[in-house]
């Protein structure tokens, strides 16, 4: 697809990947941030998502969606959303590196650190994304020390 038109960037990854991090370093400035940790009430969040989507694609903005996205079933929802509007969809995979990510996930405080056993359930159903789910570009990216990415396209 050409550059014009808004991009869907889908973030995917376990918790205390980096996704967020990520986000605030390379798109903040250019990108509408949409995750559902920042929603504050539990009920309804998929249709909130949805929503949020529709209308920020609707103005012409592209946007971020930072959270788990652990299936191609969840991926795919976002992605027919996106053709909806005739956005690009580039997504960024966070492979698990599960001794660091309980690390990192230790070190949280408050609503920002889960429960180990969310980490291993959200593990359990990770599948990672292949282009062929609808991407049009899809990277690889890696934690590095110091709060640093190294991305690669993926394949």
């Amino acid at each position: 697809m050409s550059g014009a038109g808004p991009e869907v960037v889908v973030l995917v990854g376990l918790q205390a990947s980096g996704k967020s991090t990520f986000f605030r370093q390379r798109f903040a400035g250019t990108h509408v941030h949409i995750s559902k940790d920042l929603m504050r009430n539990g009920s309804r969040k998929e249709a909130r998502q949805h929503a949020l989507l529709t209308t920020t694609l609707a103005r012409g903005a592209s946007l971020v969606v930072d959270n788990t996205n652990a299936s191609a079933a969840e991926r795919q929802r976002i992605i027919a959303v996106a053709r909806d509007f005739g956005a690009r969809v580039t997504g960024y995979w966070f492979p698990p590196d599960l001794p660091v990510l309980l690390a990192r996930n230790a070190a949280r405080t408050g609503r920002a650190r889960v429960p180990d056993v969310a980490l291993f359930a959200t593990l359990a159903r990770l599948e990672e994304p292949g282009v062929e789910e609808g991407f049009d570009r899809l990277f690889v990216v890696h934690t590095l020390p110091g709060e640093d990415f190294a991305c690669r396209a993926a394949g």
